[in-house]
């Protein structure tokens, strides 16, 4: 019983357990990218687990599998794509039927699906590869070419992602509910445009609370100076954490994490 505080205690038991090394530091890791995901019940199994048994690390490699490889580690990695969904979401079952059905019919619209389950696993170089595929065989597909434009963002390529999402915007400023214009507001921030970033955040906030939304136009109000204002947006994005439904809270806890970062500099 509580062998890995038996171990720390004493270091010469340690040294007699090569696996230990490897294994007590990798479960730490879990136990700390838990925590910084505020992920209690994944911290506590882990922390459990370790205390029993530190070179049976079950808790912390089903966490691995289960939500860091599909998440990216807390804060960032497939952090590029956190908090940045598309609509839709992927398994490695549909990828072999959509593999299957581009091979034998190479629509656009399966290359597309195929594009947005990158997307969404942060695969952006394969994903931006299959939402070009998509648009050779449709170029007046609407939602590839936003897609596209948010995958380039999300590369770093702000420059090139701009035209794309100004297109599709201009026809439809609510297109992918309110995602896509989101993702031009965060391109003219890229690109050092900072106040067409703030008009393109207040139109989403003219129809939308996302808080993605709230935390990144409150940033844009702190730098103006409207402290008062900045401090209301980010209330307001705490307080609605606090009575979303499950799925919502999980998808905008890097903006409620965020929220509270800077209400702390306020």
């Amino acid at each position: 019983m509580f062998a890995l505080f038996d171990e720390l205690r004493n270091p010469a038991l340690l040294l007699s357990n090569p696996v230990a090394w490897v294994l007590i530091p990798f479960q730490l890791w879990m136990l700390i990218d838990a925590v910084r995901r505020e992920d209690w019940i994944w911290a506590v199994f882990i922390f459990i687990a370790m205390a029993y048994s530190s070179v049976l690390p079950i808790s912390a490699l089903l966490y691995y599998f289960m939500v860091y490889r599909a998440q990216g580690p807390a804060g960032g990695g497939g952090g590029r794509t956190r908090g940045f969904e598309l609509p839709g979401a992927g398994t490695r079952r549909r990828i072999r039927e959509l593999e299957g059905r581009i091979h034998h019919l190479d629509k656009a619209r399966d290359h597309l699906e195929l594009a947005d389950i990158y997307f969404s696993q942060g695969k952006l170089q394969l994903a931006e590869s299959s939402y070009r595929a998509s648009l050779e065989r449709d170029p007046s597909d609407r939602d590839a070419v936003a897609h596209l434009g948010q995958c380039l963002l999300r590369l770093g390529r702000a420059a090139e992602a701009l035209p794309m999402l100004e297109r599709v915007t201009a026809d439809d400023s609510r297109h992918d509910y309110g995602h896509t214009l989101m993702a031009l507001a965060e391109t003219q921030s890229a690109l050092g445009n900072n106040d067409g970033a703030f008009q393109t955040w207040r139109r989403v906030l003219e129809n939308h609370g996302y808080a993605r939304a709230r935390v990144q136009f409150s940033e844009l109000l702190m730098v103006r100076g409207e402290r008062d204002r900045a401090r209301t947006e980010l209330n307001e994005v705490i307080s609605d954490d606090l009575h979303a439904p499950k799925f919502q809270r999980d998808r905008d806890k890097p903006w409620v994490r965020r929220a509270r970062t800077l209400l702390g500099k306020l």
